[in-house]
């Protein structure tokens, strides 16, 4: 499966973005489905996924961050809203052939390029 996060952009502080993950290839149903960031001179880090198994967020993502897919669309998507310039980092969404959601990168085969989102006070 072939993966492109989108949507990205410069918000201030308080505004809301919603990320798009276009899959292509195979239906996202069959795989449990990622969110990470990764923001300068840090880690990539696991926001949350979805899957047949539910939806479930890193106890991390203090805002309200929200999950959702439409597999009709074959598409996934991050709302998120009222960013804080912590929120300031590359997003990529990825997939895992698994039907179990997984916080660490190593279960994920399929990762999209990010798309960068920037946050200004």
């Amino acid at each position: 499966v072939q993966l492109q996060a989108s949507g990205g952009g410069l918000v201030q502080a308080g505004g809301s973005l919603r990320l798009s993950c276009a899959a292509s290839g195979r239906t996202l149903g069959r795989y449990a489905m990622g969110w990470f960031r990764q923001a300068p001179g840090k880690e990539r880090a696991w926001i949350g996924g979805t899957s047949d198994d539910g939806t479930y967020y890193a106890n991390s993502v203090n805002n309200p961050f929200t999950i959702s897919i439409d597999n009709t669309k074959n598409m996934m998507y991050l709302q998120m809203n009222s960013l804080k310039p912590e929120d300031t980092a590359v997003y990529c969404c990825a997939a895992a052939p698994t039907r179990y959601i997984y916080s660490s990168s190593d279960y994920y085969d399929y990762w999209g390029q990010g798309t960068q989102v920037t946050v200004s006070s």
